[in-house]
């Protein structure tokens, strides 16, 4: 069609069909994190980066910082299963932040999501030299080792921050308190894959084996010790449940672990598991899920023993206080009590009728509360805003 013709009264001109359209570009979200595995914030990179490729919304890249401890098998995993995956050295902060810089420069995210402490910290300073549009801080956990000075680094970052994300409410007042500001800083709960637990209601609770599993790595933060005195007391009481602990850690957090339960006399009743592949099928055949720790963020090993139909006991601390309401879909007890842990556990396995009423109810509430869907959902949202939005810098300036 001519100009002349497009344009004469009475002929309508005629769009280019849809399939020449140029396509808008995806918004392009670089996550970073640890590369060590061993706790939550790194696994739900992982699962964010997954969820992006299956949405198709938005571009994602993983960014892992080396640690000592990264697994070469678990990096060939990833790219095996085709994650878009960069790793950075960390053996500094500042070979950390430059080589990140670099990634930024070649990839040009709108978008940088810094995950956990202290990684939050170098990718927002990379971010920043980078010109990302966008920063996000995700907390993971309500206790973090800050100093005053990476504490007043954080605040200087967080005023420079788009969001500032916790992974649970108790996690986002926390972040409040410490400084952030308050109309930035949201909560997002942690979610998990439900599929691996949909034959869950297959074994009900008396069918199942009148043990107890742990899952969690072997560090400070989890409070292992009271759950072995606690399985002390209760074979003084008659109970010797086997018992099981998922999870690896490093030698000088199992060992001492090791030589308790043996002053315990409890090497026949104990299995240290380490690493397990087959959590969801420890957990849907035994009755009893605990979590003893110190503190948390938003407890995912314990959501999953919710949704396998655990009767599940836990400490009463942050995090953990927003998951399980006490009585109705599990046991909280005071933290470092290893008798009132004992008399909770004594009560699951006494009671068929409790353990199965408290484990059916925190299935339900693991399936319609954390679906890990419902966190991708909420996190995409928020990319997907910001990603629309100019610069943070741009809107400080232009604000009055």
């Amino acid at each position: 069609m001519t100009d002349a013709v497009a344009r004469a009264p009475g002929v309508m001109p005629v769009a280019p069909p849809p399939s020449t359209l140029p396509a808008a570009p995806k918004p392009r979200i670089l996550h970073f994190v640890t590369g060590g595995f061993s706790g939550g914030a790194t696994q739900v990179a992982i699962q964010l980066v997954n969820a992006a490729r299956d949405s198709g919304r938005v571009e994602p890249l993983l960014v892992l910082r080396r640690k000592r401890r990264t697994d070469p098998a678990r990096i060939a995993e990833l790219e095996a299963a085709g994650v878009p995956l960069r790793v950075v050295p960390g053996w500094s902060h500042a070979a950390t932040i430059l080589a990140l810089v670099r990634v930024c420069r070649e990839f040009r995210p709108d978008v940088l999501v810094a995950h956990g402490f202290s990684e939050h910290l170098w990718g927002r300073y990379a971010g920043l030299l980078a010109g990302v549009p966008h920063l996000v801080h995700v907390e993971h956990n309500t206790r973090e080792r800050y100093t005053r000075w990476r504490l007043a680094q954080t605040r200087w970052l967080g005023a420079r921050s788009s969001r500032i994300v916790g992974c649970s409410e108790g996690v986002r007042q926390v972040l409040v308190d410490m400084g952030m500001p308050p109309g930035r800083t949201i909560a997002i709960p942690n979610g998990i894959r439900l599929a691996p637990f949909a034959d869950a209601d297959a074994v009900p609770a008396p069918a199942r084996t009148a043990g107890i599993v742990m899952v969690s790595r072997l560090s400070k933060q989890k409070d292992h010790p009271t759950l072995l005195r606690a399985v002390a007391l209760l074979r003084d009481r008659g109970l010797s449940p086997p018992v099981l602990l998922a999870g690896a850690g490093k030698a000088r957090h199992r060992r001492p672990l090791e030589r308790l339960a043996a002053e315990l006399g409890l090497q026949q009743q104990v299995r240290f598991l380490g690493l397990c592949r087959n959590v969801p099928e420890l957990l849907m055949t035994h009755r009893i899920a605990v979590l003893s720790t110190r503190y948390e963020g938003m407890p995912l090993a314990l959501i999953e023993g919710m949704a396998a139909g655990c009767a599940v006991a836990a400490s009463a601390v942050p995090g953990v206080r927003e998951v399980i309401e006490d009585g109705i879909d599990g046991l909280l007890v005071p933290g470092a009590d290893p008798a009132a842990l004992a008399d909770a556990l004594e009560r699951l396995l006494r009671d068929d009728a409790l353990a199965a009423r408290l484990g059916a109810r925190a299935r339900e509430v693991a399936v319609t509360e954390y679906a890990r869907e419902r966190m991708n959902a909420r996190y995409e949202a928020l990319f997907l805003e910001l990603a629309s939005q100019p610069p943070l810098r741009s809107q400080q300036t232009q604000t009055p």
